[in-house]
Order: C-alpha cells, then structure tokens, then sequence
C-alpha cells in the first residue's frame, strides 16, 4: 500500500504535515529513482494495520536511502512516546525505530564498501602512473644516450672528413697549378700547329675544288643534253615522292599525338591511382583506430553489466534476508531493547569509522592531486625531451647531408686526381725507369759497395742519381728514381702504387725487371710471399688491387678479375697454370727436342693480347691468386749455376685482366696488369754453363739482345720495329710501342766483379728511359641514359692527337666529338672535335666534317664532301663533292678602301629530308643564318651564296646560282641553268624555266622565264616576235 509521507525526511509520528517546509532540503534523505516514482523506506506508521506486504516493500529499497549527519542522531535520539500500559503502540514503535535502525546500519556497511573500493581504485592508478613515469623516464634516458652516442660518431666522422677533405684540396690546387701551367704550353704549341695546319688545309682544298671544276666542267657537256630529256620525269618523281612523303609525316603526327594523348591520360590515371591508395591508407588507419577504441567500450560495457547483474543478485538474496529478519522481530519482541543498545554501540563505532575514512579519501586525494601534478611535470619534460629528440634528429639529418655532399666531393676530387695522375705520368714518360742495387751478399767476399757504387747528394740527382766507378772511371746515370741496398720491399712497392692503381681505371699497365743473373729481380717482383715485410710488388699490387676494389664497390663499382701465368722457354711459352703431368709431358717434349702444345701470340685492334689455348683462371680473393702463384713457382724452370744458387731459366709473365662496371652511371673500364720477371743476363766465362744450361744461356741471351734492338729501334724512330724476333718482344709489343703505361725495373749488383754487367744494364736502361711509345688511352665506354648517342673512345688507335680510329668503318674522330655506336665512318673521313652524328648517319670517304657541325640521323654524305659552320637535318642526302658552309662571299672593303675578310659568324641550316646533289657548293651567312627548308631537292653543280633563305619543298635543277641575300619561297621550282640576282626574294609558289635568270623580286606565283624573268605568257610571246624578225631579215 503506497505511503502518504513520500520523498520527505524521517521524523516523528507527532510532528505535523506542515512542518516539513522548516526542514532544511540538504538534510531531506535522497532516494535514487527506479521508474518514474519513489518510496520512502522511512515513513511515519499512522496505521496500526500496515500489513507484512508493506514492510516488505519498503525494506526492499533499503540499500539506497542516503542519511545526513543530523537524521543519524535524529533516529538515535528518537524514542517510543506511547502510553505506559500501551504495550501493542510501543511495539510499533520500536519495531518502525528499530526499521529505520537497519536501513540506516545497511547504509553505513555500504558506505565503507563504497570507501574501501575507492581506495583500491585510487590506488591502483596511482601505481599505474608511477609505473608508466618510471617507464617513461627510462626509455627517455635511453634514448638520450643513444643520440649522444650518434651525434659523438658522428661529430668524429665529420673531422675526419674534414680532414681528408682539407688534404685532398691542398693536393688538387697543386695538381691543378701544374695541369694550368702545362695546359698554357700545350695550347700554344697547339695554336701553331693549327694555324700552320689550316693554311695546308686551305692549299689543298683549292688545288682539289680547282681539280673538280675542271673534271665537272668536261662531263657537263656530256650531261646537259641527258639532262633536257629526263627533266620532267624527275619531277613526276619528285612529286610522287613528295605526297608519299607527306602522307607519312601526316601518318606520323597522328601516331605522336595519339601517344602523347595516351600517355597523358596515363599519367592522370597514375596519379589518381595514387591518391586513392594514400587516402585508402589513412581510412583503413583510422577504423583500425575506431575498431580497438570499440573494443575496449565493449570489454568495459560487458564487464559494467556482469558487475550490476551480481549486485541484483546480491540484493535480491538480501530482500529475502531482511524478510526472514522480520518473521524473526515479530516472534521476538522482547530481545529489541538489547538489540537496540548493541545498535547504537555500532552506530558510534561507525561514525568514528566514517569519519577516519573521511580523513583516509581526504589523503588519498591529496596524494592523487600530487600524483597529478608529478604526471604533468612528467608529461612536460617528456614533451621536453621529445623535441630536443626531434632537433637532435634534424641535425642528424643535416648532418648526413652534409656527408653525402662531402662523399660526393671526395668522389669528384678521385675522379680529379685519377685524371691529374694519368697527365703526371704522361709528362714523367711513358716507360720509366726505376734503379735497384740489392745488398752485399755474404758469397760476395765482404767486398765494400761504396768502392763500385756511389750516390749523387745534389738536388738535382738525389734520389734519380747513380755513379758506376770501373777503373776508375766514374759513370754518371739518371733515372726516374734509384733504390740504394738498404731500400725495404714497403719503399719500393709506394713508387709504384699509383701506377698499379692506373689498371683499375682502365689503363694497361706493364712492369718489368731486367738485370744480370743474381741482380735481385725475382726478390723484387716475387720477394718471399710467407713474410709480410719481404712480400715482392706481385704480391703488394694484388693486395692493393683487391683492397681498393672492395673499397671502390660503395660508389657503385663492380670488377671481374681473370689471371694468366706462362713461361718463355728456350723461346717456346709453358703454360704454368696447366696440371703437373701436361707440364711434365711438355718438360719432356721440350728436352727431347719434340714438339708439344703450341702457343700462338696474337694482337687486336685495340692492342690486347691473347695467347691461345692458355688458361685462364677467374679469381675473387688474393689467397686465390696466391695458391695459384705458388702454383706457379713450382713449375718455373730454375737451375744452379756458378753466379746463382737458384737462377731463374725463364721469362715469367704474370697477366690480371681487370674489367670493372659502374652500376650508377654505366661505365665500363677494362684495364690488364702484366708484371714480368726477366730471366738474368750472364756470360759463359762466369755462369759456366754446360749441357742443357748452355742451350738455357743462349736463349736468354738472345731474346734479351732482340729486346735491345726494339729498345734501339724505338729509340730512334725507325719505321720497322723488330718485335717479331723474338716470343719475349713479340709479347711484349702493346707495353713497348702501344699505349700502355710501362715501367722497367734495372737491377744491378754492388759486387766489384759484376760492374761490367751492371754498366750493359744501366746503358740499356738509359736507352728504355729514352724512349717515347705514345700517349696511354684508357679502355672505357660511356653509356648515356637519355640518348642514343655516346662517346666511343675505347675503340681505334692513335691518330693524331686528341684524334682516334672509329671502329665502324676506320675513320677518324676527335675524342670530344659524340658519334652514335650504328654510325659509319668510312676509312679517310675525318669529324673534328664537338660535331654530333645521330643515329645510321653514314660519312663517306675523304668527308671532313668540321668542328661542332650536327648532323641528325639516317642521314647519308658522300666522298670528297666539307662540312663547316653548319647543321644538318635527319633523312638528308648529300652527294659525292659538295661543298658546305665555306667563307664565299666572305669579303668586305673597309674606310681605307683595303679589300678585308668580313667575319664568318653565323651557320648554315639545313632542314630534313634535305637532298643536295655531286659539286654543289653553299655558303654559310655573314649576318644571318643561311636556310635551307625541309624537303628540297638541289641538283648538281648548283651555287648557293651567303644569307641565301630557301624555303621548304623546292626544286633547284643543275647549274643553278642563286647569288647573296635572296630569299625564294616554298614551293618554287628553278629550271636548269637559272641565276638569282643578290638581294632578290621570290615568292612560294613560282616556277623559272631553264636559262632564266631573276634580277628583280617576284611578287606573285606563277610561271615565270626569259632574261630578266617575266611571266611565261609574255617570254613565249618574246621569243615568236624575235623568231619572226629574224624570219623578216635578208
């Protein structure tokens, strides 16, 4: 049964209805809303017969009425006011108090539960935020120490390229001072010999154009009456290939603008593509984001729902309590004064509970405020830490940049001093010559050095002097540098580590020891492998190779390297890297005086040798290389004689061919490293040599004494070499008259003794240094990424210099002119520096083209052709002795009346499909360019002057001359034999009968003959009038 007193505050049954407007409304009790009413568990009992149903319905809501302070001690102090003999009202009463007395307990219980979860709530985040601060703290410091650990690296990185970089300018300011200086010498002597060279050129070129107009002049009689007949049918011709030309030009714009349309709408549909792949990205981000954010909602919402189903349960399982309570209250009256006593103990220990969890929540919000704050001092160094992270990151970056650009530098200033170097060595001579005197051995009795053997201490010869005292005469000799006894193998090899190094950049490179027996030559080359400071320069130069090979792989550079070994014995060559029995066999074949394998030697074009059937071994380590040469050592004829315990009986010849790709820029190099022990030189009195010994002598003696002839030969520029005389010269002609970069090693002996050996050697070696073999060329090939075009500087020999031999067709081209790999250059031709030829351009032979001309592709020239000061379309023909871009007409009389050459400044232009017949000559402009236009057709023996403008699609028939500064039009056809005035211009659209000649302009189309050329219909009327005068007269 519903309650009257509803949403109001606990007070006695005597207090009036009216009175509840003077309670104050904070200390009314609060009852939480479930539907749309509320019911007062506390009510006043004005009825004696409120049923068990209504007790349980308001104890049903027990655990949510909220109690102040005051109704707390309100209910306490509130007692039964019933008569004294009204037993049954006391009871109901006491009974309604002792209601109330429960509620009120329930709600303290629930109360300190509520306070107790709070707490462990509160706690639990603060561990949570300490836990996450400590870990954020941590990973902060980590970081900080990693980035002072990257900015330390790299602070050390950047001096020591700054150090490197310092070093490397200072070298190439000294490099560049000396290249300037030399340059200065060169282009001088070079300015010479182009003026001396030009007015030749401009001799023979007129004892030529003399010799042609004579020859063109006889046959022209010869032709002229062929030439009538076949006029019109070369212009039917002419105009069936002019439409079938144009069909196709039309056919071809079409095809380009429909490629470029496709390639367009490519290029958006790419585009969009890509944006919609990068929005799809961020979408698929942010509902990721969204899924994990819902995620979490549903875990929280499901773990709320089965948290509010348990405490339905809980409080239905107290509803039924708080019933059985109350059966238990009614049978038991008498026991509630007790209980009540025992309640009020209770509330007291509650209060003094309430209010020591008061003080707790209090603490813990405080601590919760700090945790708060040291969260946010965390948050704000974090954010802190967080940008000086992103500024270090920033210098990081620019710090790499700033690597990049000086690796980038330091590649630039190798690629400076790779070409400074290969000029130093050019200037220092092509074969140089290094001197080396080994040490007194103890078999040469104790004899002093300083009685044989002397070094110079002047300026000039320290270090390149040597003096050779025999009977007391003392025997002056400078070489490129000499090593005394005490030299170490370190000292020796850094003289020649540069020139080791030029066989990587594509040189071929030759060292050679040459030296009587027991002079020091195999200690020099081979040296003892198994000790690293005795190691000879064969094995130093692999070490270095390698070494910088690997090191060369970080720009980009990959190398392949293959290795030959071989012997020349008793003038026959032993393959040393062949199996021990093939050597065994060939032993025997070769003392038995059978023959065994044959070896042939073979040159290229390009100056590379091969020997056939050698093995060739692929190599990728030194310790390869190095099996292979104490492979190699094993099965090299040695043999005891009276000067040497252990002499080498044969010419050892180490080959590594060096071929090296550059993945970025796509050049090629191919460089060969030959380093060559010579076998020792001796005398029959001293080596007493007998038997096989003695065949071995005169073997070696004799390639050694073929060797001094083509040293003498080269030496003084005899036009036969005898290199063919022996396997050792014949082997060794790229390295002695090709375009290698050659160095001979003399090695000569302190023993008194031998000073008659060692002056044979020095003077032979002083002829070596001598000797002038020509300039070393680098093999390599440039591809260009954008073009077809390349330079071809690794094919042809060396003409002149600067010049070079085109391997398709055996012309000549200058190293700075760019020629496509499918043009053809005939043998005589020859295309000056910084000319351009497109892609089949086919140069007939005898052809000059000058400097900086363009040609464009499939375009043909014949023999005996100039071209100067020009450019020339695609698809163009140019017959046999035509004459382009001359200085006609070039000539001026200046304000003293003197006749003076005016300068030729401007080109000739000719268009595509431009075709220009034999002996036709045309002069380039003065003060315009002259032009030529797309689609003409010029006969033979035509004059074309300075200025001249053709337009496209005309005819110019034989023996036509159009002086000056005319202009003709499109479309204009000049019979054979017609002359244009200078300063004329004539419209497009006009055709000139033969024998006409144009002295004023011409205004409108039309046909057009006579002298001067008037409309057709007028000249045809001249020439009736002057046949009937001539009828007329006697």
């Amino acid at each position: 049964m519903p309650l009257r007193n509803q949403n109001r505050a606990p007070r006695s049954p005597n207090v009036k209805k009216e009175g509840l407007s003077s309670i104050p409304f904070d200390k009314r009790r609060k009852m939480e809303t479930q539907g749309t009413g509320r019911r007062q568990v506390l009510s006043t009992v004005n009825r004696q017969d409120v049923t068990a149903n209504s007790d349980v319905g308001s104890t049903e809501e027990c655990g949510k009425v909220e109690f102040t302070k005051d109704e707390v001690m309100a209910l306490l102090n509130e007692r039964a006011k019933a008569g004294k003999f009204d037993t049954k009202a006391k009871i109901e009463q006491m009974t309604d108090i002792i209601k109330k007395l429960k509620v009120c307990v329930r709600w303290f219980q629930q109360v300190e539960e509520t306070h107790v979860q709070e707490k462990e709530n509160l706690r639990s985040l603060l561990e949570s935020a300490e836990k996450r601060y400590s870990d954020k703290e941590l990973d902060a410091k980590t970081k900080e120490e990693e980035l002072q650990a990257t900015i330390a690296e790299m602070k050390k990185n950047i001096a020591s390229l700054q150090e490197k970089l310092s070093k490397e300018e200072l070298s190439k300011l000294d490099a560049t001072e000396n290249h300037r200086r030399e340059k200065e010498c060169r282009v001088a002597a070079e300015k010479l010999q182009d003026s001396l060279r030009e007015e030749l050129d401009r001799v023979k070129e007129e004892k030529m154009a003399a010799k042609h107009k004579v020859a063109s002049l006889e046959d022209m009689y010869k032709r002229l009456q062929e030439y009538n007949t076949s006029l019109q049918q070369y212009n039917t011709k002419l105009q069936t290939d002019l439409e079938a030309v144009r069909e196709a030009h039309t056919r071809a714009e079409k095809e380009k603008s429909s490629i470029l349309e496709n390639l367009t709408t490519l290029r958006g549909h790419s585009k969009s593509l890509q944006d919609q792949l990068a929005s799809s990205r961020v979408s698929q981000d942010e509902a990721v984001k969204q899924k994990e954010s819902l995620l979490m909602e549903v875990k929280n919402l499901r773990s709320e729902l089965q948290q509010v189903r348990e405490d339905r349960d809980r409080q239905v399982v107290q509803s039924q309590k708080l019933a059985d309570e109350i059966l238990k209250y009614k049978e038991s009256v008498g026991k509630s004064s007790h209980e009540l006593d025992i309640l009020i103990a209770k509330s007291g220990s509650l209060e003094e509970t309430c209010s020591l969890q008061k003080e707790r929540i209090k603490m813990l919000e405080q601590e919760l405020a700090f945790a708060k704050d040291k969260l946010q001092m965390v948050d704000a160094s974090m954010s802190h830490t967080m940008t000086e992270f992103e500024e270090q990151k920033q210098r990081t970056r620019e710090l790499q940049d700033r690597l990049a650009d000086t690796e980038h530098q330091l590649c630039e200033g190798e690629l400076l001093r790779k070409k400074l170097h290969n000029t130093i060595l050019e200037l220092k001579g092509n074969i140089r010559v290094f001197c080396r005197v080994r040490p007194l051995l103890p078999d040469d009795g104790g004899r002093q050095e300083a009685s044989v053997i002397a070094y110079p201490t002047s300026t000039e010869s320290l270090g390149r002097g040597i003096d050779v005292v025999q009977s007391g005469n003392k025997h002056p000799f400078t070489f490129d540098k000499v090593f005394d006894h005490g030299a170490s193998q370190e000292e020796v090899f850094f003289e020649i580590s540069q020139l080791v190094q030029s066989a990587l950049d594509g040189y071929k490179v030759c060292i050679f020891a040459y030296g009587q027996t027991g002079s020091g030559k195999t200690y020099t080359m081979m040296g003892r492998p198994e000790t690293p400071e005795q190691k000879g320069l064969i094995p130093r130069s692999l070490e270095q190779i390698f070494k910088t090979s690997q090191s060369l792989s970080t720009q980009g550079w990959k190398y392949k390297m293959q290795v030959s070994m071989l012997e020349i014995y008793n003038e026959s060559i032993r393959d040393l890297l062949s199996s021990n029995r093939t050597i065994a066999i060939e032993s025997v074949r070769a003392d038995s005086n059978t023959s065994g394998r044959q070896y042939t030697i073979t040159h290229d074009v390009n100056g590379n040798t091969h020997v056939s059937d050698l093995t060739i071994v692929d190599v990728g380590s030194i310790g390869q290389i190095s099996s292979l040469l104490q492979q190699a050592a094993q099965s090299r004829s040695v043999g005891k004689t009276q000067m040497n315990e252990q002499s080498s009986r044969s010419h050892f010849v180490f080959t590594l061919r060096i071929s090296g790709v550059n993945e970025s820029t796509e050049q090629q190099v191919q460089g060969v490293l030959n380093l060559i022990d010579l076998a020792g030189s001796e005398r029959l009195s001293k080596s007493g040599a007998t038997g096989e010994r003695l065949k071995e002598t005169q073997a070696i003696n004799k390639s050694l004494s073929a060797l001094s002839d083509v040293i003498f030969a080269l030496a003084k520029k005899e036009d036969h070499v005898p290199f063919r005389n022996s396997k050792l010269t014949y082997l060794l002609q790229p390295c002695l008259g090709g375009d290698s970069k050659t160095l001979m090693f003399v090695n000569i002996s302190p023993d008194p003794s031998s000073t008659g050996e060692s002056l044979c050697s020095l003077r032979f070696a002083a002829r070596v240094n001598a000797c002038e073999i020509g300039i070393p060329r680098r093999q390599t090939s440039t591809k260009l990424l954008d073009s077809r075009l390349s330079y071809e500087t690794s094919h042809g020999g060396n003409v002149n210099k600067g010049f070079l031999r085109w391997r398709n067709g055996g012309g000549t081209y200058h190293s700075s002119a760019v020629i496509d790999t499918s043009a053809l250059v005939e043998f005589g031709a020859v295309v000056h520096e910084k000319a351009i030829l497109g892609a089949e351009v086919h140069i007939g032979s005898n052809t000059v083209i000058g400097p900086s001309v363009k040609i464009g592709p499939s375009t043909k020239i014949g023999y005996n052709v100039s071209v100067s000061n020009c450019s020339i379309g695609d698809l163009c023909v140019i017959h046999n002795g035509v004459c382009i871009g001359q200085d006609g007409f070039g000539f001026q009389v200046d304000d003293h009346g003197n006749m003076v050459k005016k300068p030729q400044t401007l080109n000739v232009r000719i268009g595509n499909r431009v075709e220009i017949g034999a002996n036709t000559c045309i002069d380039r402009g003065s003060w315009r360019d002259t032009v030529i236009g797309d689609d003409t057709k010029i006969d033979n023996l035509v004059q074309i002057g300075h200025n001249v403008i053709i337009g496209k699609c005309c005819l110019l028939c034989g023996q036509v001359g159009v002086a000056g500064s005319a202009e003709i039009g499109d479309y204009v056809a000049l019979g054979g034999r017609v002359g244009v005035r200078d300063h004329v211009s004539i419209v497009s659209k006009v055709r000139l009968a033969a024998n006409s000649c144009v002295t004023k302009n011409i205004t409108e189309p039309g046909d057009f003959g006579g002298f001067p050329a008037v409309p057709i219909h007028q000249w045809r009327r001249q020439i009736v009038e002057a046949q009937i005068s001539s009828k007329r007269k006697p």
